[in-house]
């Protein structure tokens, strides 16, 4: 009789030893994009639905859709849950959305425009500008510009602080990325110190609690007049950073290979520092300071989008407005009938992020270092 050939080993496979598995790859691009998108949509619905009041969601979408025009639909709620949905969580819920997104969209960027795992969108100071615009505000009791007035300084407060760090910055003619990170650190740290001045000399004893529940970061007060401009400042972020894809992508090859390619590399850097500054200080005039968006959502997303820019940017937008929904939904649900601000639930999200992040580039760099 003859004998059966034995089945052939697996490549690479020793005698004894299994082979090893391969590891599943990340689901192709257009499912994560279609499954952050619908995760999206129901983290809207849940965002207006959950609260003190609680709303159907069936509810919720009525209330839009017959506001919108729908005829059909027969008006089957009171007036004030209307109310609650259209003019009080709506617009919380998606400036919420918008910020995450916008805080993760400036993250990424920065990320790649200083090589640096551990950037995020206040690297060069502009959070401590816009705070100390709106202590400014919130102590002197001026408004100039009526319920604006708070946003508007904060918005000021950012732009005079990136004006100083550009000026700080520049030598000879010219700004480089480390000049200017180091300016951004040092004016943060006077800007942070003014405002602690200014807050201990207020004559006014209450304003303490005004003014830290504005510096931890909060959606609450948001209306539909207000909420145009951070939106709109959103995609056209989204839209000019997806148009520098490629040179964001060549900078992770390294600067001497940018430069290779055809990268004016200070330039460029120069061009998007402003821009990512500026949308980073419309983001923190509309919802304050809120820490750690913009630093954790990037590596989450290139888990699944890979390193392309193309790919990261619009994932990480749809991540960042998931995440900022939700924990707005847990500042407002946790310790009810109190309100958390959401920047103290983001912290505690990100310090234990940031710590890991900075333990796993130890062990990568120690890694390499052996031989």
């Amino acid at each position: 009789m003859t004998a059966r050939p034995a089945a052939p080993e697996a490549p690479g496979a020793e005698a004894g030893v299994p082979a090893r598995r391969k590891r599943p790859g990340p689901p192709p691009y257009p499912v994560v994009l279609a499954l952050l998108g619908a995760l999206l949509l129901v983290s809207l619905t849940a965002g207006v639905a959950i609260g003190s009041v609680r709303v159907p969601p069936g509810q919720v979408w009525g209330i839009v859709a017959h506001h919108l025009g729908a005829g059909w639909v027969e008006a089957d709620w009171t007036r004030a849950r209307e109310t609650i949905v259209l003019d009080v969580r709506a617009p919380r819920v998606l400036l919420g959305a918008v910020t995450g997104a916008g805080l993760a969209v400036v993250g990424t960027a920065m990320q790649a425009l200083v090589r640096n795992p551990l950037a995020d969108p206040y690297l060069l100071g502009v959070s401590s500008g816009a705070s100390l615009g709106a202590v400014l505000v919130i102590v002197s009791g001026v408004a100039l510009f009526g319920p604006l007035s708070l946003p508007v300084s904060a918005f000021a407060g950012a732009l005079l602080t990136l004006l100083l760090v550009y000026v700080t910055a520049r030598a000879g003619g010219r700004i480089t990325s480390v000049r200017l990170v180091l300016s951004g650190v040092a004016v943060a740290a006077v800007l942070t110190a003014a405002t602690h001045l200014v807050l201990l000399t207020a004559e006014r004893g209450n304003q303490a609690r005004e003014v830290l529940a504005w510096t931890l970061g909060g959606l609450g007060g948001v209306r539909w007049g207000t909420l145009w401009l951070p939106a709109a400042v959103l995609v056209a972020a989204v839209a000019l950073l997806l148009v520098q894809a490629r040179p964001l992508n060549l900078l992770l090859a390294g600067e001497e290979a940018a430069t290779t390619m055809g990268l004016d590399v200070a330039r460029f850097r120069a061009r998007m520092f402003v821009l990512l500054s500026l949308v980073t200080g419309v983001l923190v005039a509309a919802a304050g300071p809120i820490g750690f968006v913009g630093l954790m959502l990037p590596h989450t997303v290139r888990l699944f989008a890979g390193g392309d820019h193309r790919r990261v940017l619009p994932a990480a937008a749809l991540a960042g407005a998931v995440f900022l929904v939700w924990a707005d939904i847990a500042a407002r649900t946790v310790a009810a009938p109190q309100e958390i601000p959401v920047g103290v639930l983001t912290a505690l999200c990100g310090g234990p992020f940031f710590l890991w992040l900075m333990r796993r580039d130890a062990r990568r760099s120690t890694s390499r270092r052996a031989p």
